[in-house]
């Protein structure tokens, strides 16, 4: 994954003599020189070219959000607990009480409740339901995320077209083309990316940095010179682009933010909407701590405090702005939780069945896809496997879902393998 941070920065050069560390930058001379000449030309076109394409916004809830207690719950029974339901903006459809504000925002959202999987354990769940692949040895496969900035990201747009606010899964064999750029305080500017210097010291700077790389490329790794060309070339558009801008959400008003949260998911997703109205791809957004073995009554409650508003604020944000009909809101963790209640209050890992939910890009709203049994153990209909979501995904975003990608081993690996879309989550 991609961060610019002072540290990472300077590591990239310890260890590798003048001639290596020149390999950092070709090819950013002309990028910069070029760049401050357009600084308007490309503000004003990252609009026109968000209208035109289509982005995704992923909201992880790291650990497995229990269902009862968010989008499946099961009120006055022995598994469902203490939670109770509350009626949506959807006549029928009734979410828990801890989702007041998605609540009344049902008309825009398809719940499945459905989800069935058989990866129950946090590694190996998060890294499937990222990539559509079970972890597999030597080969470290691309996010989803990263096979929708290959395949739908914005030509002309400089910020980097998958982002992601906290850690998640890498490009794998796609490359430092295609690797999230990681955020670590959302809504501030990333660090590092003004200036050192005026822009014509910059520029010249940057050319003798790509004369002595391309001296390198021809006698030492030229492999490694096209890494870290693509590094600092990526690093060179962070600092000369005007759409930079976009991370900091200062200027955004006092009631939005609001409306948001103040809490880092909050300005994440705040963040990820000024990111995808510049013309970003993809932006995951994270919020950690749903691994509720224990207390899982009070940690739900805590953790949908948050969540809560956040994405509520977000799918009202992209539809009144006109952004949510080209844009995938994707909310969902790695799997469920049980449907016994352990000693210690809480819920344990439970993939064999879950909930997630979608809204915009096509995705028919005011609708539940599939159930659970009575007391959610097993699923009752109309089962979603994590192939059959990530296909139903790419046609939602208009991907090829059976584009090949060849591994370094060799071998041809589509974007999905299997799975089917299901036509009934979209309009």
């Amino acid at each position: 994954m991609m961060d610019f941070s002072s540290e990472s920065m300077q590591a990239s050069g310890h260890g590798v003599s003048r001639r290596q560390f020149a390999a950092l930058g070709a090819g950013t001379a002309a990028l910069v020189s070029d760049a401050f000449g357009m600084r308007t030309a490309l503000a004003s076109h990252a609009g026109q070219l968000r209208q035109q394409g289509k982005s995704m916004i992923l909201l992880w809830m790291q650990g497995g959000p229990s269902q009862f207690e968010t989008l499946d719950p099961k009120p006055g029974t022995q598994e469902g607990g203490p939670t109770k339901d509350i009626q949506t903006s959807v006549a029928g459809i009734r979410l828990a009480d801890n989702f007041p504000k998605v609540a009344q925002q049902m008309s825009d959202i398809a719940i499945v409740r459905s989800m069935t999987n058989k990866e129950g354990s946090h590694p190996r769940a998060t890294y499937q339901l990222h990539t559509g692949y079970v972890p597999a040895g030597s080969v470290r496969h691309p996010s989803f995320g990263s096979c929708i900035a290959q395949q739908i990201s914005q030509q002309g747009c400089d910020l980097p077209p998958c982002v992601s606010i906290g850690p998640t899964q890498g490009a794998g064999f796609l490359g430092m083309d295609y690797e999230p750029f990681v955020v670590a305080r959302p809504g501030q500017l990333p660090d590092n990316v003004a200036s050192p210097v005026v822009p014509d010291r910059l520029a010249r700077r940057t050319n003798l940095l790509g004369q002595l790389t391309g001296e390198f490329s021809r006698t030492g790794s030229e492999q490694l010179a096209k890494t870290h060309t693509a590094l600092y070339s990526k690093a060179s558009k962070l600092i000369v682009t005007p759409e930079t801008a976009a991370f900091d959400i200062s200027s955004e008003p006092a009631a939005l933010k609001a409306a948001y949260g103040e809490s880092n998911f909050g300005r994440g997703c705040l963040l990820a909407r000024r990111l995808i109205e510049q013309g970003v791809s993809f932006v995951e957004v994270r919020s950690n701590n749903w691994d509720t073995h224990q207390d899982n009554f009070a940690a739900v409650a805590r953790n949908s405090s948050e969540v809560d508003p956040a994405t509520a604020a977000l799918i009202v944000d992209l539809r009144d702005r006109g952004l949510l009909a080209n844009t995938l809101v994707v909310w969902m963790g790695e799997f469920g939780r049980t449907p016994k209640i352990n000693p210690r209050e809480g819920r344990d890992h439970y993939p064999r069945v879950f909930s997630m939910m979608m809204a915009g890009c096509g995705i028919r709203g005011g609708q539940v896809y599939g159930s659970s049994s009575a007391d959610g153990s097993v699923v009752q209909d109309n089962p979603v496997t994590v192939p059959d979501l990530l296909r139903t995904q790419c046609q939602a975003l208009g991907l090829n879902p059976d584009l090949e990608n060849m591994s370094p081993q060799g071998r041809p690996l589509k974007v999905v393998d299997g799975g089917k879309v299901i036509d009934a989550l979209l309009s």
